[in-house]
């Protein structure tokens, strides 16, 4: 007997609908994305050299120390300027932004400082510290005015702290 076998065609592929999906759905993602602006802040790291020859200058050298208990600012040639102590869990920004502004009043025509921090700094005080230096803002009625104080920031590690009552320990020899 004989067999009559049904010859089956390849079914063809049916993409209407998912290219319908695409169509639809890229321009939707496209027009939902939110694209981040990063902000990019240019810093002068000192040189290693640089601190005899900025020794020379009769100018202010603007030094913030950014230390655990306290912000010290001061002046590379002429010395410590004001402690503004740790108030609570932060660091009282507020006066620093104070002295910050007193400060460029005395010397209008500066625009360096150096921000120094200890290793154990986190980085949301540094980050405060920096923006309190380089620019103050105030409120003068339903506006809020922002003043450029010192913007050339250049950042640092902090002098280690010397201690009282320290004594520097004699060699000891080992035996062998």
């Amino acid at each position: 007997m004989k067999r009559r076998r049904l010859r089956k065609e390849a079914p063809h592929l049916e993409i209407t609908a998912f290219i319908n999906l695409i169509v639809v759905l890229v321009p939707f993602l496209l027009a939902t994305t939110v694209f981040s602006r990063l902000a990019v802040m240019d810093l002068n790291l000192p040189a290693q050299q640089s601190a005899v020859e900025q020794l020379k200058g009769p100018e202010l050298q603007l030094e913030v120390v950014i230390r655990q208990d306290a912000i010290e600012v001061g002046d590379r040639i002429g010395g410590l300027i004001q402690r503004i102590e740790r108030t609570g869990a932060t660091h009282d920004f507020k006066s620093l932004g104070t002295l910050m502004v007193l400060v460029k009043g005395k010397f209008p025509d500066k625009t360096e400082s150096s921000v120094l921090a200890e290793p154990d700094t986190s980085y949301d005080d540094l980050v405060q510290v920096m923006d309190t230096v380089s620019s103050s803002v105030t409120a003068n009625g339903a506006q809020l005015q922002r003043a450029e104080l010192f913007p050339n920031i250049s950042i640092g590690d902090a002098p280690v702290r010397k201690q009282a009552g320290a004594t520097p320990k004699a060699g000891v020899k080992g035996t062998s």
